[in-house]
């Protein structure tokens, strides 16, 4: 229980700095941090700004992985939820469909036990027509 709640946070820290690198507001910050740096920091070539830039980058591509890993997992349930009510589904239906057609078997047995009503005659009063 305990490894599972520490997943759970793992997982949202993971979330919540994927949403912040996915942003417009990361981007800005970086152009400010990078132009302060370049300019103020360090000079051409620029070579603790290239490792930091590096290891951000690989840090940002784990928790974009790291956030699709649970896209999948999570498209995988929802994939096996909607197979599984599918199935449901067309299994009611056909028996709905089985159902159906008893009762339409049924309905036409007894129709034709009755027989067919215009052999009957007509089933109201007869009016006497006379010739004018």
């Amino acid at each position: 229980m305990r490894a599972h709640r520490a997943a759970d946070a793992q997982l949202r820290v993971a979330d919540l700095i994927t949403r912040w690198a996915g942003s417009m507001p990361f981007v800005y910050l970086h152009v400010v941090l990078f132009g302060v740096w370049m300019i103020f920091v360090e000079r051409s070539p620029w070579p603790s700004l290239t490792l930091i830039v590096s290891l951000e980058a690989i840090f940002l591509s784990t928790f974009v992985m790291i956030g699709q890993n649970r896209s999948a997992v999570f498209q995988q349930a929802k994939a096996d939820h909607d197979f599984l009510e599918q199935e449901t589904e067309l299994k009611t239906n056909t028996q709905i469909t089985r159902e159906i057609h008893a009762l339409t078997v049924e309905l036409t047995r007894r129709t034709d036990l009755l027989g067919d009503p215009s052999d009957r005659g007509p089933t109201g009063p007869t009016v006497a027509t006379t010739p004018a």
